[in-house]
């Protein structure tokens, strides 16, 4: 208005009061114009994002839903709908992947306990039909019976005590020890098996005599002796199976090696879960329980110690290394 007013046409003027009204009309069509547009442009980034919202929210609760049912493969699509749901979908796949685990370890461990319960099952309900058919006189069948018995029960005892030191459960009373007395105490209980099987046990300890640890010698003794139980186990005649005991800063390391079958990369990653074996061509009777290892570690666990296996590869032996915090620094 202000620079129609510095032309030469006279205030009130038809020409004047034209030009007006077609400005005015003009800037009331862009008005209206710009107004459809932000309305259209603000309409379509809300539905936009309102069915992103719908389709993340739509595939939280299937999957969600997928999950109640069992379905544990089930994972939630990302769709980019902003940080925070992304942030949820991807906790909700972590915990599917998690219980997708659990019940793979859930259906391996039954099928284990199926096979370790197979084979004396198997050997008692023979010869009871032999006995009973009269193939067998029962005086010869009872050593046999008595053992699978034995083998039945033991079974039992082992799966109960596993599950036990993997929820800690299992009472351990700690105190300091000499850490000394306890390789001493292990390696005499051992000398003898070794020797019977025509292995070498040497003993490799560099530290003082008064170096303490605090833990229950009991429980870290039934480690030592699942160590060396295994160590021989799979130590050929001829073999050398070695415990060895060093310190770093302030922790104890304690090593029980063998120069026996060793166990291969992937092998490794399985050591301590329930009824592995690396070969599964072994039995029971040759190779144990599978649940040694399981329980030594979660003993080590509970004594706040860590335990590792390692390998160069099969036949080149392996070492099973328990690490310990010192009692001072405890």
């Amino acid at each position: 208005h202000y620079h129609l007013l510095q032309t030469d046409l006279p205030v009130g003027s038809a020409e004047l009061i034209h030009i007006e009204r077609a400005y005015r009309d003009a800037l009331a069509l862009a008005l209206g114009v710009g107004l459809v547009v932000s309305l259209l442009a603000a309409g379509f980034v809300t539905w936009n994002l309102a069915r992103r919202l719908r389709q993340t929210l739509q595939g939280l609760t299937s999957t969600v839903d997928e999950l109640s049912r069992g379905h544990y493969s089930t994972r939630v699509p990302s769709v980019g709908a902003g940080t925070e749901l992304d942030s949820l979908a991807a906790t909700l796949n972590d915990m599917a992947a998690r219980l997708d685990a659990v019940e793979e370890t859930r259906r391996q461990l039954l099928s284990d306990l199926a096979h370790e319960l197979r084979t004396p099952i198997a050997t008692l309900s023979a010869h009871h039909e032999a006995m009973a058919d009269g193939v067998i006189e029962p005086e010869a069948a009872m050593p046999i019976l008595a053992g699978q018995t034995v083998r039945l029960s033991r079974l039992a005892d082992d799966i109960s005590e596993v599950s036990r030191a993997e929820e800690g459960q299992l009472p351990v009373q700690l105190r300091a020890i000499a850490i000394d007395d306890l390789l001493e105490s292990a390696l005499q209980e051992w000398e003898e098996r070794c020797e019977t099987a025509g292995v070498t046990l040497r003993r490799e300890v560099a530290l003082p005599h008064s170096m303490t640890i605090h833990a229950d010698p009991d429980r870290l003794a039934q480690v030592l002796g699942n160590l060396l139980s295994n160590a021989l186990r799979h130590t050929s005649f001829g073999g050398t199976v070695t415990v060895s005991a060093t310190t770093h800063g302030s922790t104890v390391e304690i090593a029980v090696a063998d120069d026996g079958e060793g166990f291969t990369t992937e092998d490794r990653s399985r050591l301590f879960e329930r009824f592995f074996r690396a070969d599964s061509s072994r039995t029971r009777e040759n190779s144990g329980s599978g649940i040694g290892l399981t329980i030594s570690r979660a003993l080590v666990d509970s004594h706040g110690g860590t335990m590792t296996a390692a390998s160069e590869g099969p036949g080149r032996g392996a070492t099973f290394t328990i690490r310990l915090p010192r009692a001072s620094d405890r």
